[in-house]
């Protein structure tokens, strides 16, 4: 399942969401209350247009992820010059130890104060790692792609990885091992891609490691070309705006789709990394609980001249505190 797609400087890809395919594309499913590991990712149990017609039982595939599989061929090979379709597995790290001092503080205080702190007397969270409950999140999800494998699901052709620590070790626990392709413990090699990081900015959490420290940490794990030894986008003063946000995932992924031939991709990344990837390709906002997965089908058209501008705001500045809580800056 592969398909390849060229993209110049003079053109741009529009990207947009293949919807009904998966429950969490309708509008009727609640984010709140969705367990994407006891509903087969929320895959919807339906027929495609590359279904067999034949009667026969032994025509068909048993399940529905291969049948979805060869819809995805089928789409890429019936698709017109420069459309493609991928499918995305967009899974959230577990909880992180600034996850839980979000909570301990609120998120007005958090925002003002604590999360420019490197930690407190609880523990550290610069560049956050996870928490028991964390780790524990990420073997759910490893027990939940265990489980689609028996049902056939599409496996994964490329892995890509936010280099923050709590997301290359969820990585890590997710899928060493589970039994795909290229998982083999010991012999897990997802991409570290510098653009599929949190919101940038202010939040000591979202700053990573040096390059040789995630090495030492991850050795099997591939870094992009031109990966900095230190982190080269994180601001102490200022904060990323969504919409600043939205574009570099844009970026991020015409420069995946223009560049990965495969059709079935894995992203390990945030809850503010994923918000924007579901904005670039217009699907509804879903909001992921930490360990969560989400997939989506997302086409993307190549189409001449530079993509249409984008209404960016500006970074902004840290909030001010509530209440007489900031006087203890």
């Amino acid at each position: 399942m592969t398909a390849n797609l060229n993209s110049t400087t003079e053109s741009h890809f529009h990207f947009s969401t293949v919807t009904g395919i998966f429950l969490q594309d309708e509008e009727s499913t609640n984010p709140d209350n969705f367990n994407y590991a006891s509903s087969n990712f929320g895959l919807i149990n339906r027929r495609y247009p590359s279904d067999s017609d034949s009667s026969s039982s032994d025509a068909e595939p048993e399940t529905q992820w291969p049948r979805l599989a060869t819809y995805i061929t089928y789409l890429n090979a019936t698709a017109s010059q420069g459309t493609v379709y991928k499918l995305l597995f967009l899974g959230r790290h577990g909880q992180g130890v600034h996850n839980v001092a979000e909570s301990r503080y609120g998120t007005p205080l958090w925002d003002c104060r604590y999360s420019l702190l490197k930690g407190d007397e609880h523990g550290d969270w610069f560049d956050a790692h996870l928490t028991e409950l964390g780790i524990s999140q990420a073997r759910v999800a490893h027990e939940a792609w265990k489980a689609q494998i028996k049902n056939g699901i599409p496996a994964p052709q490329s892995y890509y990885v936010s280099p923050l620590m709590r997301c290359c070790e969820t990585a890590k626990v997710t899928f060493e091992g589970v039994g795909l392709p290229g998982t083999e413990t010991g012999n897990f090699r997802p991409v570290v891609k510098e653009l599929l990081r949190e919101t940038l900015g202010l939040h000591t959490c979202d700053a990573r490691s040096p390059k040789s420290a995630i090495a030492a940490a991850y050795p099997t794990y591939i870094f992009e070309p031109g990966f900095s030894e230190e982190d080269l986008l994180h601001k102490a003063d200022v904060r990323e705006s969504d919409s600043a946000r939205d574009a570099r995932f844009y970026e991020f992924l015409s420069e995946i789709f223009a560049h990965d031939g495969n059709s079935v991709l894995s992203l390990t990344a945030h809850s503010g990394a994923i918000m924007s990837i579901l904005s670039v390709v217009g699907h509804r906002p879903f909001t992921l609980e930490t360990g969560g997965v989400i997939p989506v089908l997302v086409k993307a058209e190549s189409r001449a001249g530079p993509a249409p501008e984008r209404v960016i705001e500006p970074w902004f500045g840290r909030p001010l505190c509530p209440g007489e809580e900031c006087a203890r800056v």
